[in-house]
């Protein structure tokens, strides 16, 4: 073994605002260890466009968030983590077993560390957690969601994969700015 590292470890904390959680790690983002670190994955530009992630673009001083600065962010509130953290080439790579066993160990450390809100990065991390929480995933939308982890909003974005290319990158920032848009309505609740 070359020292690399098996995976990408999970960048969680207390009081963090924001919870991203992948389907998994790929081997690309593991190798440069990193969350999202290949450049066709749009989650740090459109992180960036939205007010979202403004406060840590501010703290760092920088337009536009990279994968370097996945280490950085829980200081200014956002964190990271994976519902399997075996990493992959693709997601269809795991198995179901994979992804149900997943289930249980995200819920514990969601409710460990209590962040405002969980936001599950595509369909398929959510379609999996639902059934633990009571909730049909027939009746599933993006967005908020009508179960929480403990006190945690739980909100689903598409997965800002280029293998989800039928959202836009537009569209994808949409997303993130309706969870900052959600995160300060019940703040003023």
């Amino acid at each position: 073994m070359d020292g690399a590292p098996a995976t990408l470890p999970d960048l969680l904390r207390h009081a963090l605002t924001v919870v991203f959680v992948g389907i998994n790690p790929s081997l690309y983002s593991v190798a440069q260890g990193h969350y999202f670190a290949r450049r066709a994955n749009r989650f740090w530009p459109c992180f960036s466009r939205s007010p979202l992630s403004e406060k840590a673009r501010c703290g760092l001083g920088v337009k536009c968030l990279e994968p370097c600065h996945d280490s950085a962010l829980p200081d200014f509130g956002f964190g990271f983590t994976d519902l399997v953290k075996r990493p992959t080439a693709k997601a269809r790579d795991l198995t179901a077993h994979e992804l149900v066993s997943g289930v249980a160990v995200l819920i514990d450390k969601l409710e460990h560390f209590r962040p405002r809100a969980v936001c599950f990065h595509g369909v398929t991390i959510y379609r999996a957690v639902a059934p633990h929480l009571g909730t049909d995933v027939k009746a599933f939308a993006l967005g908020p969601q009508p179960r929480a982890i403990g006190s945690s909003l739980l909100f689903v974005a598409p997965n800002p994969s280029p293998a989800n290319a039928h959202f836009t990158p537009a569209q994808q920032t949409a997303w993130y700015d309706r969870l900052a848009a959600e995160l300060a309505n019940r703040q003023r609740e």
